[in-house]
Formats: C-alpha cells, sequence, structure tokens
C-alpha cells in the first residue's frame, strides 16, 4: 500500500524501513531533511514540506504520525487538516494518552477524516523481529492499515483493541506491567548480589538460565543477560531511572478507575526515588531513628 510517515526518529526511521523493505510505497516527511534523504537512500520517497507531502499521496490517504506525544502531534494535525481531503486517514503511532485520541477522533469526524491509535512496542529491535501493534479506532481504519500492519508486526502481532483511544490504552496499560517486571528482575538481583554468593555469582548465567523453561523467562531476561555481558556488576550506569508518560498514565487510571494497582504504582515510585540521591526522607528517617531510639546516624559526606 501507499503510506506516508511523519516523524523519522528512532521508532519512525525504522518502521518506515520496515515498511519499504516489505513492498509498501512510503512518503517520507521528517523536520530535519537529512532523515528524509536517509530513508530515499534506502527505497523511500522524500518530500520536503507538508503540502508537497499532502500533494504526493493519493487519496484516500494514510497518513502516520510518529512524534512525541502531546503538542508536536495536536500541531501536525491541524496543518494537516486544511489540506486533506474526507475519507482521509489520520494514524497516531507514538504514544499518546488515549484521552487525546478521543478529541481529535471528534474534532477530525467533523470534517470528515478518519483517525486511529497504535500503541506501538518493540523499541530499537523492532526493525528486526517486528513490532507488537495495538490499533484502536473504527473497524474501516483497521482494515485499510491492515497491508501496512502485516508487514510492521511479526505474526499475530497486531490487533484491534476497540474503539477509538482503545490502542493507546492497551499499550499504556502494557507499558505499566513493563514497569512492575523490570522492578521485580531488579529487586531479585539486588537480593542475589548482597547475598553471601552474591560476589562470585555470574549474574548474566542466571538470567540465561532462568530462560530454560523457568516460569519467569522473558525478552526482559535475554536483554538482562546482554548488559551483563557487557558490564558484569552493571558498575558504569549510573542507579538514575527515568519514567515514560505510560507508566504515570497507568497509575492515574488506577486511581480513576479505583483499581488496586500496588506493584505497578509502587514500581513508578522507585523510579522516582532513584533521582533524589540525597532524598530528603531518607535523611528524616534516620533523624527521627535517632530521636526516639538513640540509633546511630551516619553524618553526610562520611
Amino acid at each position: 500500500m501507499q503510506i506516508g510517515m511523519i516523524g523519522l526518529g528512532r521508532m519512525g526511521m525504522n518502521m518506515a524501513r520496515r515498511l519499504v523493505q516489505g513492498g509498501h510505497e512510503v512518503l517520507a516527511f521528517n523536520r530535519s531533511p537529512a532523515k528524509t534523504d536517509q530513508l530515499a537512500a534506502e527505497g523511500g520517497l522524500a518530500t520536503y514540506s507538508l503540502k508537497e507531502f499532502v500533494s504526493r499521496l493519493e487519496p484516500p490517504r494514510t497518513i502516520w504520525i510518529m512524534l512525541p506525544a502531546g503538542t508536536p502531534v495536536d500541531e501536525h494535525i491541524k496543518q494537516l487538516t486544511g489540506m486533506l481531503d474526507r475519507g482521509d486517514l489520520i494514524v497516531d503511532g507514538g504514544n499518546s494518552n488515549f484521552k487525546d485520541d478521543i478529541r481529535r477522533a471528534e474534532q477530525l469526524k467533523t470534517m470528515g477524516l478518519l483517525y486511529a491509535d497504535a500503541g506501538v512496542s518493540g523499541g530499537i529491535w523492532g526493525l528486526t523481529v517486528g513490532y507488537c501493534t495495538m490499533v484502536g479506532g473504527p473497524a474501516e481504519a483497521y482494515e485499510r492499515l491492515r497491508p501496512a500492519l502485516d508487514t510492521l508486526a511479526p505474526p499475530e502481532g497486531h490487533l484491534h483493541c476497540g474503539a477509538v483511544g482503545a490502542g493507546h490504552f492497551v499499550k499504556m496499560i502494557h507499558n505499566g506491567i513493563e514497569y512492575g517486571m523490570m522492578q521485580a528482575y531488579a529487586e531479585g538481583f539486588a537480593l542475589l548480589e548482597a547475598s553471601p554468593y552474591g560476589k562470585g555469582m555470574d549474574f548474566g548465567e542466571v538470567a540465561h538460565l532462568w530462560n530454560q523453561g523457568s516460569v519467569v523467562r522473558s525478552w526482559l531476561l535475554e536483554l538482562a543477560e546482554t548488559a551483563f555481558a557487557q558490564d558484569g556488576r552493571l558498575e558504569g550506569i549510573a542507579p538514575y531511572v527515568e519514567d515514560s508518560g505510560e507508566g504515570r498514565w497507568t497509575v492515574d487510571q488506577a486511581v480513576e478507575l479505583g483499581v488496586s494497582a500496588p506493584v505497578l504504582t509502587l514500581s513508578l515510585m522507585e523510579r522516582f526515588r532513584s533521582r533524589d540521591e540525597g532524598a530528603f526522607a531518607d535523611r528524616l528517617l534516620a533523624a527521627l531513628r535517632n530521636q526516639f531510639g538513640g540509633h546511630a546516624i551516619k553524618k553526610s559526606g562520611e
């Protein structure tokens, strides 16, 4: 099929490449033309303005946006709407909030435009192994996208999850679960490292072992094995963990829906904690132990 791709960042570029390799006609637009030129050298079609981008797509157009969530997506949609025709389809494949999808779809519907949201998981490995894709929106949009989805995803790797917003909602929960799984692995290996056996243990071998038929086997453990092979005790990595919007939004939904999600919530809180090297709360805890029990405290800088 013919498809237009806006945004050739780390994910967008490799998704466009996979589509080109799958025989699709991919027209690309990116703020910096160097990326567009690079894709053109690999078989894509370069455009250098949104006007040119839209004019070279045949109606009904299918446009896939891969941009940071929020304002960048809204700004591009606003610019596109004045150039599109009824029946054209806009897909947001980034990590947007599902509530933004619902708002956008309602606005675009009044103009006769279709909107779909696609939650995409695969990271830097997606080019070779495929992208698990969760789609929300009208069935008509999903069916139009199916040829591209069949190329982007591994076998059985895409699903129409429901109405507009469902794709990003399912991806949001997916990432919340990912937080909890990563935290469990991190705590488990921390216990191994602190144990009497930790000093002589090869954590990469343990990760490999657990992937051989164990109930905790996973791709995350494969990645852990790779990380330990590169740095056996991860000494070159600072203990500072970022979070993405989906983790926070998952916790927001737990509160909004009144669903208990302590593991997912605490895994997010632990990421916040990792960034505070001089945590005031920990200093207060030490002070209180000293005040009520005379417990020793360690002075700053010791």
